[in-house]
């Protein structure tokens, strides 16, 4: 039997069967759609949380330290690469190269240190960091209040919501509703701080006496790290508050004042580097504790990384965390996907018992289609056409609608979240692949339930099937 006369005939055998055909196909449709809005919804959470994370300036940001330092050194990182000891300090040429790696955006010091600021006269010890002028589009800076910066060098600070409660003295009765970061921003922007600061400064040279053969070699490897601790002050205007933490992958050492980054490095704060002997005996230029490099595309992040430790340096990525979030939405898919499936093999049963009782019904055409040279694979592959009818028109149907359930609820939990004060999100995702993966799911389904009611109706015999009434 020729393909279009075989669909023609599919056809028409549907048609006359509208209601209970269409019921099946709904049954079946019903069962796609909860495939795909089950998985759409998992594919919509990971796209979510990447979002945030990319936003965040996390996701293509790598945290480079020197092998020196010892922190946060994994035990393969303590086999392989050069000893620690004979490693390299990271500098500000060290900085430089790896700025020069192809991919990299930019390479940036990582400095903060704890003192003192005093807002009306009133002492309050935090750590302050700085922040390069790209981290203008950290999603920790939309809700703000007031401004980012105005420039690299001006003497302005934001702070962190926690913070500005603590300048204005706001402690909240536990259970009692928390004051807005507009609420605090009023009495604050505009306002100025008194940062007290130890600075490094080069120290005068002095005569020595004349050392012995023994002593002269270590004196010259630390003379070039001679340096004097001078205590400054600096006046920062405020110009902004922050409700997010913009820290919050820092853990105890996060920071609640933020400078501009050029200001920063032109103060000169004293660093934890530079009371090491070990790295002060190892170079005359600046030495940092950590250097942020963020990288042109989340893509690239392990080629910058693996480039980056071939220089012999230490790093960490929001990658390497993350391989374990992927792990976690790949069971979540899989979980969503059984029970997704459940439905859709339940509507296989549906579609099993519509065939056979359309062979019940058909037994005298079946009859007639033998008796005048219509083949056993024939008469299968009629009753296959009619069960891939089915699942295509089911599984079309079935995309369309967990579209629209996801669309739906994706509406409404936007309005709970504007009723909370909460930004809007777009949780529900149905990629191309979906859609084809749903509709050829539903159709293989299809053909595997009508196997057993075609493999029935080729094996009819045509003389009993003539007499059948």
């Amino acid at each position: 039997m020729k393909l279009p006369d075989l669909t023609e005939l599919a056809l028409r055998n549907l048609r006359e069967s509208v209601l209970r055909n269409s019921l099946t196909t709904i049954g079946i449709s019903v069962g796609v759609a909860s495939l795909v809005a089950m998985l759409s919804l998992g594919i919509g959470l990971q796209q979510m949380a990447s979002r945030r994370l990319v936003k965040s300036g996390l996701f293509d940001t790598i945290i480079v330290t020197s092998r020196r330092e010892l922190r946060g050194m994994s035990r393969e990182e303590e086999r392989t690469g050069p000893n620690p000891a004979e490693s390299r300090v990271l500098d500000e040429p060290a900085r430089q190269e790896i700025e020069r790696l192809p991919n990299v955006l930019e390479a940036y010091p990582d400095i903060r240190f704890r003192t003192e600021l005093r807002y009306e006269d009133k002492p309050h010890l935090t750590t302050i960091s700085a922040l390069p002028s790209s981290a203008q589009s950290n999603d920790a800076f939309e809700g703000m209040q007031g401004s980012f910066f105005s420039s690299e060098t001006a003497a302005e600070v934001i702070l962190q919501k926690s913070f500005a409660e603590e300048l204005l003295g706001k402690t909240q009765p536990l259970g009692a509703p928390e004051p807005s970061v507009a609420e605090l921003a009023q009495p604050l922007l505009g306002k100025e701080l008194l940062m007290r600061y130890a600075q490094r400064a080069a120290a005068p040279q002095q005569p020595a006496p004349p050392k012995t053969n023994e002593t002269a070699s270590a004196d010259n490897s630390l003379a070039a790290a001679a340096y004097s601790v001078v205590s400054r002050e600096q006046k920062l205007k405020i110009v902004g508050l922050s409700d997010l933490d913009v820290e919050s992958m820092r853990g105890p050492m996060r920071a609640k004042v933020f400078l501009p980054l050029k200001l920063a490095e032109s103060l000169h704060v004293m660093q934890p580097t530079d009371v090491s002997e070990i790295s002060r005996a190892a170079s005359d230029q600046t030495v940092y504790s950590s250097i942020s490099v963020r990288v042109k595309n989340p893509a690239q992040v392990q080629s910058v990384e693996d480039a980056i430790k071939k220089l012999g340096f230490n790093t960490f990525s929001i990658v390497d965390a993350s391989r374990g979030l992927r792990q976690f939405f790949g069971v979540l898919y899989a979980f969503l996907g059984i029970f997704g499936s459940l439905a859709l093999i339940v509507a296989s049963i549906g579609i099993v018992n519509t065939l056979v009782m359309a062979i019940l019904e058909r037994r005298r055409e079946i009859g007639i289609m033998k008796a005048i040279g219509a083949s056993d694979r024939d008469v299968k592959s009629l009753f296959f056409a009619e069960a891939g009818a089915m699942g295509i028109l089911g599984g079309i149907a079935g995309v369309i609608l967990g579209w629209a359930i996801g669309q739906v609820i994706n509406f409404g939990t936007n309005i709970y979240l504007k009723r909370q004060s909460l930004p809007p999100e777009h949780f529900w995702a149905v990629p191309w692949w979906l859609v084809v993966f749903g509709i050829l799911f539903a159709v293989g389904v299809s053909l595997v339930s009508g196997r057993y009611p075609a493999g029935r109706a080729a094996k009819l015999d045509p003389v009993q099937a003539l007499r059948y009434e």
